[in-house]
């Protein structure tokens, strides 16, 4: 199976053992999941499903940062408690991923949940010289890591840009350099906090993840994912603080799913224009969400339009009348032949969605034709549902 692997630059094929680790990085759970979420889990769930599919046994961590300072805020603007806001939005966002069908995942961490975990990390991190205490603060100290930068290969002028952008603070003049970055600090009045060696506080952001996947899955990942603008800084952060401790590689591939703008502009929840899944559920049926998500490459930056959910719904109708009834074709990675194994095979080139989706089609209007008999339905079944559409239920147009 090939992919594209962020820190080497091209599409190289996976050598993988019969168990996979892979680590994607959760939501921040103080909004509903929009459309962005949706094709990001999508993509790591289509290529859980065809490792399966070849024999694979995949356990996947998807954690959720339920302490940072985008829920903070956000709860306090709210008046609730921060934890309130977090388990229900958590609720929402685990009723959207099992209407899309999504694998779940094996381990679901919570950042409050592995606080004495953070705390070890970067006291071990002290310990070691790779970071120093700064007034109130605990940075990482890049300098010790020479390979800052190694997985974005951006230079330090546009690192700097984008940790500004995203959460860092490159003119604190309480860090050494410009691209040093925050593993504990002190809380604000009114924000949580936590007992530790270097003072009451909360962890940094990217503390949270190393800890929570050495946790789960040990030093190094099979596969770590997320959206791509988690590249710099996030995971940037992460494999520096993780490899300068534990002297083996962070991760074995890294893949990144691209952005999603909506109808010409960036999606953004400061522009107030998320597509959200919960609304799209109340209009369409949620496997129509997954076959318009499929239509776009995970690995490009596209355009959600309004009119696509409707052209998805119709699809799925063409979908589920040539294949509903039919008992699906059995198949795997070896000896599969005819659609299955043309969607196995695109799958497996980069996991080519829209191609798999054109294929589905292109084997319904056959069989809605009248061109092809049981065989054909049968591996329209089996195909779509290694997609992880289900063509046995009725329609559904609103969600439950």
């Amino acid at each position: 199976m090939r992919i594209y692997d962020t820190a080497q630059r091209s599409i190289v094929e996976m050598e993988l053992d019969d168990h996979v680790g892979m680590y994607v990085c959760g939501i921040t759970p103080y909004d509903a999941t929009h459309l962005g979420h949706a094709a990001t889990y999508l993509a790591y769930d289509l290529l859980i499903r065809r490792l399966e599919n070849m024999g694979h046994t995949v356990t996947l961590v998807r954690n959720y940062t339920d302490v940072d300072d985008s829920i903070l805020p956000k709860a306090a603007e709210l008046g609730e408690h921060y934890l309130s806001l977090a388990e229900r939005e958590i609720d929402r966002f685990e009723a959207d991923m099992a209407a899309l069908r999504t694998r779940p995942a094996a381990h679901e961490p919570r950042a409050t949940w592995s606080i004495d975990a953070m705390i070890t990390m970067i006291s071990q991190l002290l310990d070691a010289g790779h970071a120093y205490i700064s007034e109130d603060r605990v940075f990482f100290d890049v300098t010790t890591f020479p390979d800052f930068g190694k997985l974005s290969g951006y230079s330090a002028d546009r690192m700097i840009e984008l940790a500004a952008e995203r959460g860092g603070t490159p003119d604190d003049p309480r860090q050494r350099s410009p691209l040093d970055f925050v593993l504990w600090q002190a809380s604000a009045d009114g924000e949580p906090s936590w007992p530790s060696p270097f003072g009451p506080g909360r962890p940094g952001w990217h503390i949270e993840c190393s800890a929570m996947s050495y946790a789960a899955l040990g030093e190094t990942i099979d596969i770590h994912g997320g959206g791509g603008d988690l590249v710099f800084p996030h995971h940037e952060c992460e494999i520096a603080q993780s490899e300068a401790l534990h002297g083996a590689p962070l991760a074995r591939y890294w893949v990144h799913a691209a952005l999603v703008s909506y109808q010409g502009h960036k999606m953004s929840k400061s522009l107030g224009n998320l597509v959200f899944v919960s609304d799209l559920r109340a209009r369409i049926d949620p496997r129509a969400i997954r076959l318009a998500l499929m239509a776009h490459h995970y690995h490009t930056e596209w355009e959600w339009f309004d009119s696509e959910g409707l052209t998805a719904q119709r699809d799925l109708d063409t979908l589920v009348s040539a294949g509903a009834g039919a008992s699906p074709a059995a198949g795997s990675g070896d000896g599969s032949s005819g659609l299955l194994a043309e969607v196995q095979a695109v799958l497996d080139d980069n996991l080519n969605a829209p191609m798999a989706h054109a294929a589905l089609l292109d084997a319904a209007a056959a069989v809605q034709r009248g061109a092809a008999g049981v065989t054909l339905r049968r591996e329209l079944a089996a195909a779509a549902d290694l997609c992880g559409i289900d063509l046995s239920s009725p329609l559904a147009t609103a969600a439950p």
